[in-house]
């Protein structure tokens, strides 16, 4: 860990200053949409557009690195990101709006690919693991001080808006100085959807479920808050403990599913996703009961992630890991284009409880069809599952195969281990 500290602490500095802008501009618009008057759906279509542009980037990423460059392509987009951020409060226009989330969506993820890039090549066989965990923590927390941030300045004013967008500036700052540019890369097509549900279609389905609750909570969990009638301070603790339960629960849940069948385990988490929706429908005017049901939803849901990708990989060959994954993400980035859009029709017809009406439901149809899928295929055994890494949704199609070439090499030390004693 202190080896991979050592070696790319400017680029995870830089990503952690990245994800607090970007964590601080999306719960920001949240509660000034409610402040300018703008309707849930208004808001909800807002939303969805960063998941649109965020589809769309890590399709066109590698594209733009190969033609460019890496630096070329880390500022220009950087650059573009800070100056959307400024433009929000200038023009208060819905579709103004969306296309600056578009836009911000597009060049996230294209500065996302950027860096995983960087830090694949930063990364050696022996702190691969260390290398993928120290990124998920940085992306976990840089969301989670964004929160804090935000009771720093009135969000009726143009300060909150300033901060993410000299955070973002600032964050190229010491990747540009301090990491050499990478070699170009090619990524790995990925595999056809009727191919990957032959597969696994569990992990098919249950990516495009968990699509929709990722996006609903990253999305429109603020504007849940501001129809709620929670404070500034509310609403960033609330939308903060979303993602301290993803990073909470990641490394329990993994070690439990290399012991026991994982589509079980998928039934078992999702059930409790059901049951912490439930608990914020049915109380959430309770503030600390609202904080435990955002605690177990964000907890739950982000290792479902990685759990959905571990069981997918147990019935791959290790030559079709990185196409599988490349599918999953678009399969996964549809149904985060969809999440909003739901969400926000359900609070407009049920109220702010139809927030957790919606991840309830989504929850529910995943244990409803992981049961289903466990009575027609035979359970796989812990001796014949691969490894779990912790990955979460932000992750690009550079990550995947990183995370899935970290997972080829942890097998084949394990066959080599087994076979020599």
């Amino acid at each position: 860990m202190l080896q991979v500290l050592s070696s790319a602490w400017a680029l995870l500095l830089g990503m952690c200053l990245l994800m607090v802008g970007n964590g601080m501009q999306g719960t920001l618009l949240g509660i000034r949409g409610e402040i300018e008057g703008f309707s849930t759906l208004e808001m909800s279509i807002v939303m969805s557009a960063y998941f649109a542009g965020f589809l769309g980037g890590s399709r066109m990423a590698p594209g733009l690195i190969r033609r460019v460059g890496h630096v070329r392509v880390f500022a220009a987009l950087a650059s573009l990101i800070s100056a959307v951020m400024i433009i929000y409060p200038t023009l208060t226009d819905v579709w103004v709006w969306t296309l600056g989330r578009v836009l911000i969506g597009f060049c996230f993820s294209a500065v996302y690919v950027t860096a995983e890039s960087w830090l694949n090549n930063a990364a050696t066989n022996a702190n691969r693991g260390q290398a993928l965990s120290l990124y998920m923590i940085v992306q976990t927390a840089g969301i989670v001080v964004s929160q804090a941030l935000l009771v720093t300045a009135d969000p009726s004013g143009y300060v909150l808006f300033v901060i993410p967008s000299v955070l973002v500036s600032v964050a190229i700052t010491p990747i540009l100085l301090s990491i050499s540019p990478t070699p170009a890369f090619d990524t790995t097509k990925p595999m056809s959807l009727r191919a990957l549900y032959g597969f696994s279609p569990l992990g098919m389905v249950g990516m495009f479920i968990l699509g929709g609750i990722f996006s609903a909570q990253f999305g429109m969990a603020p504007v849940y808050g501001a129809k709620a009638g929670l404070s500034v301070g509310q609403i960033s603790t609330f939308v903060a403990t979303f993602f301290v339960g993803s990073m909470l629960l990641q490394y329990p849940i993994g070690w439990i599913s290399d012991r026991m069948d994982r589509r079980f385990l998928v039934v078992i988490t999702a059930a409790v996703g059901v049951a912490g929706s439930a608990l914020g429908m049915t109380l959430g005017e309770d503030f600390r009961l609202l904080l435990v049901s955002a605690f177990v939803v964000g907890g739950i849901s982000n290792p479902l992630y990685s759990l959905l990708i571990a069981h997918t990989n147990d019935f791959l060959e290790h030559e079709d890991m990185a196409a599988a994954s490349g599918g999953l993400i678009f399969i996964n980035g549809l149904g985060a284009i969809s999440g909003p859009l739901i969400t926000g029709y359900m609070i407009e017809v049920v109220g702010p409880p139809g927030f957790y009406l919606f991840t309830g439901c989504l929850f529910a149809a995943l244990v409803a069809y992981a049961a289903y899928r466990s009575t027609v295929a035979r359970p796989t055994l812990s001796d014949e599952t691969g490894a779990y890494v912790p990955m979460t949704p932000a992750y690009t199609a550079l990550a995947h195969e990183y995370a899935q070439e970290y997972i080829i090499e942890t097998e084949l030390e394990s066959e080599k281990t087994e076979n020599d004693t």
